[in-house]
């Protein structure tokens, strides 16, 4: 099968959106089909307002098009609500095709973080947005839960998974500070919520792993936390799993990704009790979620690394990219426009 999936968020960002899709694409092509991935990379681009380091297609639907035409795919997955996932929309919607879409974050949730929109406002418009596909793709069922009270119609489960190769147990020794070491590991923005775990009184050293626009900030405000900055491949590996627990302070995020990276290197995580780690963290085994994050933090310190690697080892990428094909809307293939 020949699939085109369409993404605003792609290299060089570094987040769960990105992975999730590089690794889906890769499992995908390892499986014999053929995928086009129509990114910011192949167009002009302009800053996100308010992140910058996110890029943005500019004016993209004739390239969308000339690219759609040109590879004419039997399915056709929007994967974002950016510039090029409007522009698949109106030419999948102007040229009678079925496609489908996928709600990776809480996007109103976002918005309201970083301006006075109302959230209601945002949903609304993502409801517009979603209802036209055949099928909406969403990664828990907590978030289906959520979606389907606004509204939300044709969703469908599509989980994450882990690759284990890359996250595993490693020497602790590699971080050398006083333990019990406690880590972030992410985008460092406002709506993660760092500062809940910044805050907290609690012996050991505090690591945040990542970059993002409030990196600067935080580093001002907290010289006793240790900032990595952006780390990838073995190196974030290494750092990830030399963690003693893994605190995940955000109350937004759909999934969390790094959850399952951080359970495939043996380290326990601490979380709120919301819409992420509900669907993930076996609670008293492989986590501990409370209200009280210092609470949360001090419990997963006693659990056992090796039920955190049990667990995660059960989440291919393999697995979720068998999902994500059953769920797609495959076509006949129509009389294209002509590519110019």
């Amino acid at each position: 099968m020949r699939i085109a999936i369409i993404t605003d968020a792609w290299h060089p960002q570094v987040n769960g959106v990105v992975r999730t899709l590089a690794y889906t694409s890769e499992q995908l092509e390892a499986a014999g089909h053929q995928v086009l991935c129509i990114t910011p990379q192949a167009f002009t681009t302009y800053p996100c307002p308010t992140y910058p380091t996110i890029r943005l297609a500019l004016f993209p639907q004739k390239g969308v098009g000339q690219k759609l035409t040109a590879f004419r795919p039997n399915a056709i997955h929007i994967a974002t609500e950016g510039p090029l996932g409007h522009a698949a929309r109106r030419l999948c919607r102007q040229w009678g095709l079925p496609f489908t879409t996928s709600l990776h974050t809480q996007f109103p949730e976002y918005i309201r973080a970083r301006s006075p929109i109302p959230v209601r406002w945002s949903y609304r418009y993502l409801l517009h947005y979603h209802n036209r596909a055949v099928r909406t793709f969403v990664p828990t069922q907590s978030m289906q839960e959520r979606l389907q009270a606004r509204g939300f119609q044709n969703l469908h489960i599509w989980s994450r998974g882990v690759d284990t190769t890359l996250f595993r147990p490693r020497p602790k020794s590699f971080l050398s500070r006083a333990r019990p070491i406690m880590m972030y590991l992410g985008r460092v923005a406002v709506e993660k919520n760092i500062e809940a775990f910044l805050n907290l009184d609690i012996p050991g050293s505090k690591y945040v792993v990542g970059d993002g626009p409030d990196l600067p900030k935080l580093r001002d405000h907290y010289p006793d936390v240790f900032f990595a900055g952006q780390r990838l491949g073995q190196n974030l590996a290494a750092y990830l799993a030399a963690a003693d627990v893994f605190v995940f302070p955000s109350l937004t995020d759909t999934f969390g990704l790094v959850l399952l990276e951080a359970l495939a290197s043996g380290v326990p995580v601490a979380a709120f009790p919301v819409t992420g780690p509900l669907d993930i963290v076996q609670q008293g085994k492989t986590g501990i979620l409370d209200t009280d994050l210092r609470q949360a933090i001090i419990g997963a310190l006693r659990l056992n690394p090796a039920d955190c690697v049990v667990f995660a080892r059960q989440h291919s990428w393999q697995k979720c990219t068998q999902r994500f094909l059953s769920l797609l809307e495959p076509f006949e293939e129509p009389c294209w426009p002509v590519a110019s």
